[in-house]
């Protein structure tokens, strides 16, 4: 083998080692590229971990705000209508702030949906025990409260249930 023959070997081996690098740079800018649009479309399973996270909490949310569950959980022992009043208020708007760093997970309209369960129950407690004397026993306002949610399609809780189910399930 003569000096020319080992120099054209010697270029096409660089040339090889060139191309393999070449190769390598663009499968890698190809990967990067490819997890940049599955990041901007929202296709990264983390993030649909947390969207999917966010309508669980309020999914709960929207159970623990029902006001049959509501009356349920929250003690009426010794306490007048004004302040049960009060306190299925607190309970609503505590749960509801808990709750407000989930909007960024969800569509403008569903978040709207669970301000409006936390504003009409807030605003149906007050309706009830405005209609009752204001020292009554807190037990008269569970009753009506509990009367009120058993007329038909009487609590929006339902709705926003199963509104979060169907968005939860485009995820999916």
């Amino acid at each position: 083998m003569n000096l020319s023959e080992q120099a054209v070997q010697n270029i096409l081996f660089g040339a090889l080692f060139l191309f393999f690098i070449a190769i390598a740079w663009l499968l890698a800018e190809f990967k990067g590229m490819k997890d940049e649009i599955k990041e901007r479309l929202g296709i990264n399973n983390e993030t649909i971990k947390l969207k999917l996270q966010a309508y669980e909490r309020l999914t709960l949310f929207a159970e623990r705000a029902s006001l049959k569950n509501l009356v349920s959980r929250t003690p009426t022992n010794g306490l007048n209508v004004v302040d049960l009043q009060l306190a299925l208020q607190h309970e609503i708007k505590s749960e509801y702030e808990y709750n407000v760093s989930q909007q960024i997970y969800m569509s403008g309209d569903m978040w709207k949906a669970i301000t409006n369960l936390k504003d009409q129950n807030i605003y149906i407690i007050n309706q009830l025990a405005a209609a009752l004397p204001s020292q009554a026993n807190g037990i008269e306002l569970s009753k009506r409260l509990l009367e009120y949610t058993a007329t038909s399609n009487a609590e929006l809780s339902t709705i926003v249930l199963d509104a979060l189910r169907f968005e939860a399930k485009k995820i999916l």
